[in-house]
């Protein structure tokens, strides 16, 4: 029971934390330059993190929850908007 809670639990924080940055990504971008390929990685990297906590039971909570942020991060900072950001601030 508690390995299903917990399964649950992921999977809400990996729905919501694609959703908003699926927000994001429309309010900045508009439907022209959606970065559809960072929506698909990011897609699959949650599926791949919620198997991994599903299958092995040793894998806390957090852990999971922290990859997942950590990786959500590193996919939205390679989209166009926030590299151009970065560009126009180095500059």
């Amino acid at each position: 029971m508690r390995k299903m809670i917990q399964t649950s639990l992921l999977t809400t924080f990996v729905v919501l934390v694609t959703a908003s940055f699926s927000y994001a990504q429309f309010s900045i971008t508009g439907n022209s330059d959606f970065p559809f390929f960072h929506l698909g990685c990011l897609i699959v990297g949650g599926l791949i993190i919620v198997s991994l906590k599903r299958k092995y039971s040793r894998l806390y909570m957090s852990e999971a929850i922290g990859s997942f942020a950590l990786y959500a991060l590193l996919v939205s900072i390679f989209t166009a908007p926030v590299v151009d950001a970065l560009k126009s601030l180095i500059n």
